[in-house]
């Protein structure tokens, strides 16, 4: 191979970024002027309220000079507005086209561990997290501590499954785990 067809395309560039600031000062709009004024783009964005910081997570896209320029103009938002700043290079997430989405919802007293195990059972099956979102609460009715979680996961296509979903069900009986899994309807 020579070095041409190891670069990436010329708008292929790609700096993933994370942030985390006070609550009032939210981090999104510096970030993303940021990227604006760079000349690059933003590809996708998180954003979420964590205890009392906003948490951020960018991935920017860009030809190789505006994202040298992004990295600069970063150091520098570090520096002048105390943010916590980290970023590093990336590739686009390859295509998967085998992976079938599936949503899985699960609701249950708040115990410690329940995420790993979850977490633990989709690695040992071979299926990928591709989102998650979950919380603690308090159950407005009784005032128990509750967990509940939202994840998307990619399930490779010569997965039988009626039968994961059989596991998966069955295990979380055993933990006495509320859950749900069912194809992603877009």
């Amino acid at each position: 191979m020579t070095d041409a067809t190891q670069r990436p395309a010329a708008n292929e560039n790609y700096l993933l970024i994370s942030a985390f600031a006070e609550h009032a000062k939210s981090p999104l709009v510096a970030i993303a002027k940021r990227i604006a004024d760079s000349s690059c783009t933003l590809a996708e964005s998180r954003v979420a309220m964590l205890g009392q910081e906003a948490a951020v997570l960018v991935l920017a896209q860009g030809p190789w000079d505006a994202i040298a320029k992004l990295e600069s103009a970063l150091a520098r938002l570090e520096r002048e507005e105390r943010m916590r700043l980290s970023y590093s290079r990336t590739g686009a997430k390859p295509v998967q086209t085998n992976l079938l989405p599936y949503v899985v919802e699960v609701v249950a007293a708040d115990k410690p561990g329940i995420l790993y195990q979850l977490a633990e059972f989709f690695q040992r099956h071979q299926i990928s997290i591709e989102q998650l979102q979950s919380t603690r609460y308090r159950a407005m009715q009784t005032g128990a501590d509750m967990f509940s979680a939202q994840i998307t996961i990619g399930i490779p296509s010569d997965t039988h499954i009626a039968g994961l979903r059989d596991d998966f069900l069955e295990f979380c009986d055993g933990l006495n785990l509320d859950a749900i899994m069912d194809p992603m309807k877009f």
